[in-house]
């Protein structure tokens, strides 16, 4: 008798450990399966000679070390590059316009990576390269998508220019450089108004948008700037692809070369789309 109840034991123990593994596997590949769906959209412009730069920072510069055949009989690829922190696909980071906040290396992770959401105001940036974003266009998105913009999130705007890049006359609205052409600048960007209504009234963790600034070109104090930066929240310039992103539901990742002291970096940013 105990034989047999030890053998019914052991057999209801192995189904059970085979029911427990068949569930995980079943629960990996469903994980699995989830990923491959995922969609990685990749927000950067690529960093060559034709990188576009504030028109008084030092331009992308790559001088080629190596790239060939080695006495040794293997190939070899080596390059030096020099360039201005910002400038391309770059972040602000908060000591950037506010004094004593982080440089780029203290920005937290949490707020370079999460759920993000996109403003698409192309239609109205479009038609006018001065175009400010505004709160109305924030409480609008909050409407159409029946929620406030969440807490911690990353949000990106899209004003269709960066379809201009590297076209400087028309992405910059001048192809000209030094301080002179600084009175030449015409890009949409976000007005003060808006930046200070998410300041006071939505916890987000960064921002970024398609086109060289925060501020939009005809800024002269940067007022954009000084407000979210004081606060803490890092910007992204010079975005690409926000098109092909939905107004929510996907995540971010926005990692910045990591400089000691750097009041901004060169930027990978992605974004995963179910």
């Amino acid at each position: 008798m105990q034989k047999s109840s030890y053998i019914l034991s052991s057999l209801l123990l192995f189904g059970c450990n085979n029911a427990t593994d068949k569930a995980e596997k079943t629960a990996d590949s469903q994980k699995n399966e989830e990923s491959t769906k995922r969609q990685i959209i990749d927000l950067t412009h690529e960093f060559s000679e034709e990188t576009v730069y504030w028109v008084t920072a030092k331009e992308f510069e790559l001088d080629v070390v190596a790239a060939g055949e080695t006495d040794k009989g293997f190939y070899y690829a080596a390059n030096n590059f020099a360039t201005a922190e910002h400038g391309g696909t770059h972040i602000d980071a908060p000591i950037h316009f506010a004094k004593d906040k982080q440089f780029v290396n203290e920005i937290p992770l949490e707020n370079l990576i999460g759920k993000a959401i996109k403003i698409d105001v192309s239609e109205k940036a479009l038609n006018n390269p001065d175009y400010l974003i505004s709160v109305e266009d924030f409480i609008n998105w909050e409407k159409q998508e029946g929620m406030e913009i969440p807490k911690g999130s990353i949000v990106l705007l899209e004003t269709g220019f960066s379809k201009y890049y590297p076209d400087k006359k028309k992405y910059l609205g001048t192809d000209q450089r030094g301080d002179e052409a600084v009175k030449l600048l015409h890009f949409p960007g976000l007005s003060p108004e808006a930046a200070q209504w998410l300041v006071e009234n939505r916890s987000i963790h960064s921002i970024g948008i398609d086109t060289p600034s925060i501020d939009y070109g005809q800024s002269q104090y940067f007022k954009t700037h000084v407000i979210l930066l004081s606060e803490n929240i890092p910007a992204f310039e010079n975005l690409t692809n926000l098109g092909k992103l939905p107004p929510k539901g996907f995540e971010v990742v926005a990692l910045p070369m990591k400089i000691k002291g750097g009041s901004g970096a060169p930027l990978r940013i992605v974004a995963f789309v179910k």
